[in-house]
C-alpha cells in the first residue's frame, strides 16, 4: 500500500478532535490502531521529542482525524486500514524516542475501551 501525503493533514489535528475521534471509533478500529494513536498522542506531548518528529506525528494524527482520506472511515473494515498504515509508519520512525512511560500510559488508557483479550493484539504492533 502506498502511503498518502499524510503531512498535508497536520493542520487538521487538535486535542479535542483526537479525543472525540478515538472515543467514537475505538471498538471498530481495534486495539492496535488505538494503541498506536495513543502512543503518538502522548509522545507528541513529550518535551524530549524533536520538532521534526512532532511534525510527522501531527501529520499522522491529523490524517486519522480527517474524514477525507484515501479510504473513507465509513467503509467497514477497509476504511481504517490506511489510517493504521500511516500510524504504524510514523510509529516505526519515532519508536526509539517513545518512552516506557508513554507506552504504559497508552496501554492503561486502552483499558477504558477494550477487554484483556482485545488488548492482546497490541503485542504484535508492527505486524500486519
Amino acid at each position: 500500500m502506498e502511503l498518502p501525503d499524510f503531512m498535508s493533514y497536520k493542520d487538521k489535528f487538535s486535542k479535542k478532535k483526537f479525543v472525540e475521534k478515538i472515543s467514537r471509533i475505538a471498538k471498530r478500529a481495534g486495539a492496535k490502531l488505538v494503541y498506536a494513536a495513543l502512543i503518538l498522542y502522548y509522545t507528541l506531548q513529550s518535551k524530549s521529542v524533536s520538532i521534526k518528529d512532532k511534525a510527522i506525528i501531527l501529520g499522522a494524527l491529523g490524517y486519522l482525524i480527517s474524514p477525507l482520506d484515501v479510504m473513507p472511515d465509513a467503509i467497514p473494515i477497509a476504511g481504517l486500514t490506511d489510517d493504521l498504515a500511516v500510524l504504524i509508519y510514523v510509529l516505526k520512525k519515532i519508536w526509539v524516542d517513545v518512552s516506557d512511560e508513554v507506552k504504559e500510559k497508552a496501554r492503561t488508557k486502552l483499558n477504558d475501551w477494550f477487554d484483556e483479550d482485545e488488548i492482546k493484539e497490541i503485542e504484535n504492533l508492527f505486524e500486519e
